[in-house]
């Protein structure tokens, strides 16, 4: 499976997003989503997918303010994977 059939079956984790527009989303996108709005099974088999060190990776490049102070993530969930990944990726 895709990264992107993995999104196309979760509609409720991007609801605003049209389906003929799914495909053009990035990876880095799908991951925010999928930490900030679903379930403990749809981070899993995300990071199957994906991979742990990919994942982690995405995540910590955009969680990181940029110079605008800018990013997506929702605090208590940014701090919960920040540890999360500390813990079980070796990307640091």
């Amino acid at each position: 499976m895709t990264i992107h059939e993995f999104i196309k079956q979760r509609p409720y984790l991007i609801w605003y997003v049209s389906k003929e527009n799914l495909d053009k989303l990035d990876e880095a996108s799908i991951v925010e989503h999928v930490l900030n709005y679903g379930n403990w099974d749809d981070v899993q088999k995300m990071i199957q997918i994906l991979s742990m060190s990919k994942v982690a990776s995405i995540f910590r490049e955009k969680s990181k303010p940029d110079k605008f102070n800018r990013q997506n993530y929702d605090k208590q969930v940014r701090n919960y994977f920040q540890l999360y990944f500390d813990k079980y990726s070796s990307i640091t």
